[in-house]
């Protein structure tokens, strides 16, 4: 009931324009009318005016000879604006390039978001090797370091609701068998405190992720390093990076908390 109350100040324009924009990605650059419309399933006089508003704010431009349309770069304004607003990446600055001159890896800080981790900042590795992830990456959380920190420390309904037959049925394991794994390796990690993966998400990187608290004991963020495993072998993994990275967690979360606190 409260759910259907909520549905009734819901804004189809504003959620039909947000749909048209998270359409585009690199397979798709470019979308025609039809393709919108058949996409959000109506007609053409409904995307039509959302388009039209888009371009006009300069989100989109339309090919005149094509009539397709693209996004423009005005559209990395929403992203940067919601990552200044956190103020983390700029915080946590000289603790991730001392993560990264440590260990030699490549350092990255992830927020979660509904079902998927989101990658908001990105140090490269100083290895010949390094991993292949950018700004604004968005993968599943349950399947990576970063993401999997976060988790461990999530209410149950909020796990439940991730790890669900649902969500993970795109993969080509058992579901179930595969959710089961994941409850019993959250409870792990929460209890050692880390998140470690030896080529589990990518064949041949290991990677570290260690959480960062809030000052009220919550998850916001999380820190983590991913390198190729010949330059994170077995003992100075474990021996040096695993120590560092939740050092540097750590670091942050005093250094967020202190600036917060000033700020209130």
């Amino acid at each position: 009931m409260v759910n259907d109350q909520k549905e009734r100040y819901l804004s189809n324009s504003l959620v039909r324009g947000l749909e048209i924009l998270k359409m585009f990605n690199a397979e798709r650059r470019s979308l025609s009318l039809v393709e919108i419309s058949n996409h959000l399933g109506v007609g053409r006089t409904t995307p039509y005016r959302i388009l039209y508003t888009l371009q006009a704010m300069g989100y989109l431009r339309q090919d005149d000879s094509t009539k397709r349309y693209e996004l423009t770069p005005r559209v990395m304004e929403l992203g940067f604006a919601y990552l200044n607003s956190l103020q983390l990446p700029e915080v946590a600055q000289r603790y991730l390039e001392e993560l990264r001159d440590e260990t030699g890896a490549s350092v990255h800080l992830g927020v979660l978001d509904n079902f998927e981790v989101i990658y908001i900042e990105r140090l490269p590795g100083k290895t010949t090797t390094t991993v292949n992830i950018t700004v604004g990456t968005r993968l599943p959380a349950y399947s990576t370091t970063l993401g999997k920190i976060i988790l461990a420390y999530q209410p149950k309904e909020v796990v439940e609701k991730i790890l669900s037959p649902e969500y993970i049925s795109d993969t080509d394991k058992d579901p179930v068998a595969m959710i089961l794994k994941l409850k019993k390796e959250l409870n792990e990690i929460r209890n050692q405190g880390y998140s470690l993966s030896n080529g589990d998400f990518e064949s041949g990187i290991n990677s570290v992720a260690a959480p960062i608290f809030n000052s009220k004991g919550s998850v916001i963020a999380s820190v983590n390093v991913a390198a190729p495993d010949a330059s994170l072998k077995d003992e100075f993994l474990n021996e040096v990076v695993v120590p560092k990275v939740c050092e540097i967690a750590d670091k942050i979360t005093s250094i967020t908390n202190n600036r917060l606190s000033v700020q209130e």
